[in-house]
Protein backbone atom coordinates (compact mmCIF):
# COMPACT_ATOMS: atom_id res chain seq x y z
CA UNK A 1 0.00 0.00 0.00
CA UNK A 2 1.67 3.18 -1.18
CA UNK A 3 0.95 6.86 -1.32
CA UNK A 4 -2.43 7.86 -2.70
CA UNK A 5 -2.44 8.94 -6.32
CA UNK A 6 -4.09 11.93 -7.92
CA UNK A 7 -7.53 10.36 -8.24
CA UNK A 8 -7.56 9.23 -4.61
CA UNK A 9 -6.62 12.69 -3.39
CA UNK A 10 -9.40 14.29 -5.47
CA UNK A 11 -11.87 11.75 -4.10
CA UNK A 12 -10.81 12.45 -0.50
CA UNK A 13 -11.14 16.22 -1.02
CA UNK A 14 -14.62 15.78 -2.50
CA UNK A 15 -15.74 13.65 0.45
CA UNK A 16 -14.41 16.25 2.88
CA UNK A 17 -16.26 19.00 1.01
CA UNK A 18 -19.47 16.99 1.15
CA UNK A 19 -19.14 16.22 4.85
CA UNK A 20 -18.10 19.63 6.15
CA UNK A 21 -19.04 22.14 3.45
CA UNK A 22 -16.86 24.80 1.88
CA UNK A 23 -17.45 27.34 4.67
CA UNK A 24 -16.35 25.01 7.47
CA UNK A 25 -13.06 23.88 5.93
CA UNK A 26 -11.11 27.12 6.68
CA UNK A 27 -12.38 27.00 10.26
CA UNK A 28 -11.27 23.38 10.61
CA UNK A 29 -7.86 24.17 9.12
CA UNK A 30 -7.43 27.12 11.50
CA UNK A 31 -8.37 24.95 14.47
CA UNK A 32 -5.94 22.23 13.40
CA UNK A 33 -3.19 24.84 12.97
CA UNK A 34 -3.80 26.27 16.43
CA UNK A 35 -3.79 22.78 17.91
CA UNK A 36 -0.46 21.97 16.28
CA UNK A 37 0.98 25.27 17.50
CA UNK A 38 -0.15 24.59 21.08
CA UNK A 39 1.27 21.06 20.91
CA UNK A 40 4.65 22.35 19.74
CA UNK A 41 4.69 25.01 22.45
CA UNK A 42 3.86 22.46 25.13
CA UNK A 43 6.50 20.03 23.87
CA UNK A 44 9.11 22.83 23.81
CA UNK A 45 8.17 23.77 27.39
CA UNK A 46 8.50 20.15 28.51
CA UNK A 47 11.88 19.85 26.79
CA UNK A 48 13.10 23.03 28.51
CA UNK A 49 11.96 21.69 31.90
CA UNK A 50 13.73 18.38 31.31
CA UNK A 51 16.93 20.15 30.24
CA UNK A 52 16.71 22.45 33.27
CA UNK A 53 16.26 19.47 35.60
CA UNK A 54 19.16 17.61 33.99
CA UNK A 55 21.38 20.67 34.39
CA UNK A 56 20.39 20.99 38.06
CA UNK A 57 21.20 17.32 38.68
CA UNK A 58 24.51 17.72 36.88
CA UNK A 59 25.41 20.77 38.98
CA UNK A 60 24.34 19.06 42.20
CA UNK A 61 26.40 15.91 41.55
CA UNK A 62 29.58 17.53 40.25
CA UNK A 63 32.01 18.88 42.85
CA UNK A 64 32.37 22.64 42.86
CA UNK A 65 35.74 24.37 42.57
CA UNK A 66 35.68 25.18 46.31
CA UNK A 67 35.38 21.49 47.16
CA UNK A 68 38.37 20.67 44.95
CA UNK A 69 40.51 23.22 46.78
CA UNK A 70 39.55 21.71 50.15
CA UNK A 71 40.42 18.23 48.88
CA UNK A 72 43.83 19.33 47.60
CA UNK A 73 44.66 21.07 50.94
CA UNK A 74 43.65 18.01 52.94
CA UNK A 75 45.91 15.81 50.76
CA UNK A 76 48.97 17.88 51.72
Amino acid sequence: MGMPGGFEIVLIVMVILLLFGAKRIPELAKGIGQGIQEFRKASDDIKKEIDKGAEEVKNATSPSSGDKEKESKSDN
